[in-house]
């Protein structure tokens, strides 16, 4: 469970917290994974372009940044739950048991198909590495660079998502 603490700071945004700062916390985090552990995705300094989905989806581009919205508050929700399938596939590490990935693959791969249709090509490699590889670090590193890179394509609809989850966690 240590390993999972990285991403508390995202999960529970404090009233003192602004948009403004949640973005800057994302960008310093998503800088430092793709120059580190993540280099080799080369993601950093990658700006989401939303005039190639308007293009090839044939899309207004209101409404393309209305799904971008809407992908960027699924991401950030799906975090509870890749969390909480990362957590399990420590625990089954920690006692020496066999790890079943799939619950986790499955989710990625649903964030994936979305992820492919709004052309978001950060989070496209992500996904795909989420569901590809096995090392439990790593898959953090990438879990948190998702969510990341989700706060920089759209602050304020994750601010708002993050509080909203934040509420109904005190409910």
């Amino acid at each position: 469970m240590i390993m999972l603490k990285k991403l508390k700071f995202f999960l529970k945004p404090s009233d003192r917290q602004s948009v403004d700062q949640l973005l800057h916390e994302a960008k310093r985090v998503c800088t430092l994974l793709g120059r580190g552990v993540l280099r080799d995705l080369e993601i950093d300094g990658y700006r989401y372009d939303i005039s190639i989905a308007v293009r090839e989806l044939g899309l207004d581009t209101e409404l393309v940044s209305q799904l971008v919205d809407d992908y960027v508050a699924q991401v950030i929700k799906a975090i509870v739950q890749f969390e909480s399938y990362l957590a399990a596939l420590q625990d089954s590490q920690d006692n020496h048991d066999n790890l079943d990935y799939t619950p986790l693959r499955e989710l990625a791969h649903k964030n994936l198909g979305v992820a492919r249709n709004l052309r978001i090509k950060d989070a496209e490699i992500l996904l795909y590495e989420l569901m590809k590889k096995d090392n439990l670090d790593y898959l953090l590193a990438c879990l948190e660079a998702l969510k990341v890179c989700a706060i920089k394509l759209s602050p304020k609809c994750a601010y708002d998502t993050l509080k909203l989850i934040e509420v109904k966690s005190t409910l």
